[in-house]
């Protein structure tokens, strides 16, 4: 038998990937920040006039808590940014920790629960209604679930778990492409589908924009991360294995 000789297996060291090796981090902090730009100083002025949503009559909470609801949803979507950004979640680990909290705590948790609230008192209609309160039912649990793999240490579970939470909190971005879109697309029918009338159309457009932004958004989100699994698989067992001596026939051990 040919003697062997332990021989550690060192992995390769990993090259960091700079920001613009990553060419869809400064479109999504620009689409982000011009979303925020447009939608959210209306409702600094606190003016119930200027709100971009119809407040049902005699629903004197519906104002106030609609601006927290966008304020905190502001928050969640800066610093979801932050956390799907894979170069700062790897050079500052620290940070990524802490805007991750904030994320949570400061801002999808409590925007959520205010959705629930804001969905079932929309004036939208049914469909409108349900969607919202589908969505936000879904970003709470999806966060819960990510916060959860995290103080499990399952680190693989709660990037997954949080990357469906970071497409629901942009679908209302999108929600709103989807909903100029469906307007352009159904006016020529106001005259006969809707019988005339625009605030049928206008919600009719709404309603696709609410139910088909979120599931648009998490159909490609479990696209790209059933894509990534093997890549992530190997890097695991890469790791886990790293460190495992390997035999090695002794004719082939250098000298010296």
């Amino acid at each position: 038998m040919t003697p062997t000789a332990n021989v550690p297996r060192t992995a390769p060291p990993r090259r960091a990937r700079t920001w613009w090796r990553r060419p869809w981090i400064a479109p999504l902090m620009t689409v982000a920040a011009l979303f925020l730009a447009f939608s959210v100083p209306p409702y600094l002025t606190f003016d119930p006039a200027r709100s971009r949503l119809e407040p049902p009559e005699g629903d004197d909470l519906y104002y106030p808590l609609l601006v927290a609801h966008v304020l905190f949803g502001a928050v969640a979507m800066v610093t979801a940014c932050f956390q799907v950004w894979p170069s700062f979640r790897a050079s500052h680990p620290r940070g990524h920790r802490l805007t991750g909290r904030v994320y949570v705590f400061a801002g999808a948790l409590p925007a959520g629960v205010l959705g629930l609230y804001i969905g079932w008192h929309t004036a939208g209609g049914p469909s409108v209604r349900v969607a919202n309160l589908v969505g936000s039912a879904l970003w709470l649990a999806v966060t819960v679930a990510g916060l959860r793999m995290a103080r499990q240490r399952r680190f693989g579970d709660h990037r997954r778990w949080m990357s469906r939470s970071f497409a629901l909190s942009m679908s209302i971005v999108l929600s709103r492409v989807v909903n100029i879109v469906a307007t352009i697309v159904l006016t020529p029918q106001l005259d006969t589908t809707f019988r005339g009338s625009p605030e049928l159309l206008r919600h009719s457009s709404a309603s696709i924009g609410v139910w088909l932004s979120p599931l648009l958004l998490l159909l490609v989100t479990d696209w790209v991360l059933e894509r990534r699994r093997p890549v992530a698989a190997a890097r695991r067992r890469h790791d886990r294995d790293g460190d495992r001596p390997v035999a090695v026939p002794s004719g082939h051990l250098p000298r010296g």
